[in-house]
């Protein structure tokens, strides 16, 4: 059977999930039912429905209306990414960040009606203590769509922020490839780099059909990983070298991005999607090229720059406003459909980042 075929037939077994309905009656939630091995499926997940918590004094409950995603969530979902307390296992809630609203409060410090941002798992409704470990911020009433928080303007535009300007530090007329440049972080970083630096961006994506999509946003020329020799393409394009890679992918892709240093390059490792379903990690054999170059490559934790948020999406939505950042989410439509959109990360079957819409819009917003 094809890839494609193949795709399409486990993507399609997650349709009964989507097609199951809420209402304002209960708190439904999507639990660990088993540890996913490889990318998910269905049988990894657990629906469940309780009564709606109310809030003690010094809480507030929130109504969700979208949830992101992101590749992490698998491993939340494995037991083997750091949750800030501890491990999750099957039974419990799936952890995820997402745009709410506060329907009831007893908190001093949060108002009935604001719209707010943060840590609200894959639920329905939420009871918090609005703590500093769930890192909830006010989103601001800019005049933008509130489904950004859960991505663009949420910690998918953090990531691509501090992955760009603190990691990267791109200079105007700099050689940049990008890696999944289809992707969340990835169609950020690929406007950023060009229309806000003024970077030369070679953008990689899987498909005629994404390629053709970088192209539309912020890259010059693209690599299509399913198709080309990447080897080949990094040569003709990049004739000259590689000022600054930002990688998404790992891999074998990193691999040949190493080998085409220029003096003083900088490598961001932002993500590594190629290998979080490896039996075995990649083994990196190249990693000296950044010494005969004085190259650098740096990690990076989205949480460790939460102190730079407001400056950040100030300036994410100010480029928004003028222009030069075209906003691309993915939404899924419906509370059932978080599932598949978490599959959707690992097969590439988003385009942008990758969003869920539990109740659409708020009606009201202070």
């Amino acid at each position: 059977m094809a890839v494609g075929a193949s795709r399409t037939r486990a993507l399609d077994a997650f349709a009964p999930f989507a097609e199951r309905q809420i209402d304002d009656n209960a708190n439904y939630q999507w639990r660990i039912a088993n540890r996913p091995d490889g990318n998910v499926v269905p049988s990894d997940f657990a629906w469940h429905a309780e009564d709606i918590p109310e809030p003690a004094e010094g809480e507030a409950l929130l109504r969700t209306h979208y949830l992101g995603l992101a590749p992490v969530m698998r491993f939340y979902m494995q037991g083997t990414a750091n949750t800030g307390d501890r491990k999750l296992g099957p039974g419990d809630v799936i952890h995820g960040r997402g745009v709410a609203q506060v329907v009831k409060s007893r908190h001093p410090e949060w108002r009935e009606g604001e719209i707010v941002q943060g840590q609200m798992g894959w639920q329905t409704y939420k009871v918090s203590k609005m703590s500093p470990q769930e890192k909830f911020f006010r989103m601001p009433k800019n005049g933008l769509p509130a489904a950004l928080g859960a991505g663009v303007l949420g910690m998918t535009g953090l990531s691509a922020h501090a992955g760009l300007f603190a990691c990267g530090d791109p200079k105007e007329g700099e050689r940049m490839v990008l890696s999944g440049a289809a992707g969340g972080v990835g169609s950020m970083v690929s406007q950023m780099a060009a229309n806000v630096v003024g970077c030369d961006v070679v953008g990689m994506a899987g498909g005629p059909e994404k390629c053709t999509f970088v192209a539309e946003h912020g890259c010059s020329a693209t690599i299509d990983y399913k198709a080309d020799d990447m080897g080949a393409k990094l040569d003709e394009l990049r004739p000259d070298g590689i000022d600054l890679y930002f990688d998404n992918v790992g891999g074998e892709t990193l691999e040949a991005c190493l080998d085409r240093l220029r003096m003083n390059a900088r490598i961001v490792l932002c993500g590594s999607i190629s290998e979080y379903t490896r039996d075995e990690p990649f083994k990196l054999s190249n990693y000296t090229r950044l010494r005969a170059t004085d190259s650098v490559m740096r990690g990076f934790f989205v949480y460790n720059h939460i102190d730079r948020w407001e400056a950040v999406m100030d300036d994410l939505a100010g480029w928004i406003s003028d222009g030069r950042l075209k906003p691309i989410q993915d939404i899924e439509d419906g509370f059932g459909a978080m599932p598949r959109a978490l599959a959707n990360l690992y097969y590439g079957a988003n385009v942008g980042v990758q969003c869920c819409s539990v109740r659409g819009e708020p009606k009201e917003w202070l």
